[in-house]
């Protein structure tokens, strides 16, 4: 009886299951012998390499049609959003021919974007500048100004500025910022001296631009501020962008003509650093969010961020760091940059 009781328990513990291996070896042999991996999926990896085309060669996507081309450009990082999801369809379908498709738009993200993922930004710096669309309609227009001039910033720009803000504003701003200029809706607060301070011309019938030039303790500095023209997505006209494409063509000129050697511009230019319509000023300018940023820094609507249209950039300037503000009254974010003379 001992005996067939041993007996029973040790057949008993040579019945159980042998261990399989790790959770990956049984994925991979899954996929061993399986001929169909490279017949399925061929719809998700067909999206994947259109995604890919998209972002390799988004400059000749035609603007004739609803101005296409830059309506893409602009959420153009966006695109990236699809890869994880057609990443899982792939494991998930078993297929392949998408995995390898996938390798496209993920290298064309990642060379396009992939610098802006990272904080780049670094400390100090001789100026540090601001720049916030603060919103016709702003609800509390003191609080905004203090909200901005709380960042530090020795030049603020503020654009979408009404006659009836005006005051209250300036009276905001008046202990930090001893010297200022308004032009039409556009203006500039500073702590240091301006001069040769005009209005531009981008082509609009009144003023939504201007110059000046700012005495730091470090030398001349041209400061331009501008507020382009707003875009349209229209159901039957796509991405209307004609006035402020003509407007970008007209602040291009105004700077390149520019005698003074350091420039910056600050702004709602309503447009993305990809969007071509814009060439005439990025083609000569630095962005700071893109060469000292902290991430996309994304401006636009200040409720969920999508797209970078408020903009720092430079000319003989060296960016060190570039951020966005906290949220205000309006629906941009300010955002501001700290560069080095």
């Amino acid at each position: 009886m001992m005996a067939q009781a041993y007996k029973a328990e040790t057949d008993s513990g040579s019945s159980r299951p042998e261990r399989q291996g790790s959770p990956l070896r049984r994925f991979l042999d899954g996929w061993r012998g399986d001929r169909d991996i490279w017949r399925r999926g061929l719809i998700t990896a067909g999206f994947a390499v259109v995604i890919g085309l998209v972002m390799l060669l988004h400059a000749q996507i035609p603007n004739g049609v609803g101005n296409l081309g830059s309506l893409t450009e602009t959420f153009l990082p966006w695109l990236g959003v699809f890869i994880p999801v057609l990443l899982v369809i792939a494991v998930v379908r078993k297929s392949a021919t998408a995995l390898i498709a996938l390798l496209l738009p993920v290298s064309v993200w990642f060379s396009a974007f992939g610098g802006l993922v990272t904080d780049k930004s670094g400390s100090g710096g001789d100026l540090t500048v601001a720049t916030h669309n603060v919103n016709a309609d702003n609800p509390d227009p003191a609080g905004t100004a203090r909200d901005v001039a709380a960042s530090g910033a020795d030049v603020i720009a503020l654009e979408e500025l009404t006659s009836a803000a005006v005051p209250t504003y300036e009276r905001a701003l008046a202990d930090t910022y001893k010297y200022h200029s308004v032009q039409g809706t556009v203006g500039l607060w500073s702590k240091y001296p301006l001069s040769g301070t005009k209005p531009v011309d981008i082509k609009l019938g009144w003023t939504r631009a201007m110059r000046t030039v700012v005495d730091t303790p470090k030398g001349e500095v041209a400061v331009y501020v501008a507020h382009l023209p707003s875009v349209r997505v229209k159901l039957d006209a796509g991405f209307t962008a004609g006035q402020r494409d003509d407007s970008a063509n007209a602040l291009g000129e105004a700077i390149a003509d520019e005698t003074v050697g350091k420039v910056v511009l600050l702004g709602d230019l309503n447009g993305t650093m990809n969007d071509r319509a814009l060439n005439a000023v990025t083609s000569q300018m630095r962005s700071t969010q893109g060469a000292a940023g902290d991430g996309f820094g994304f401006s636009w609507p200040a409720s969920f961020p999508m797209a970078r249209i408020d903009q720092i950039l430079v000319k003989d300037l060296e960016p060190v760091s570039s951020w966005t503000l906290p949220k205000t009254g309006s629906d941009h974010l300010p955002v501001a940059a700290g560069l080095d003379l």
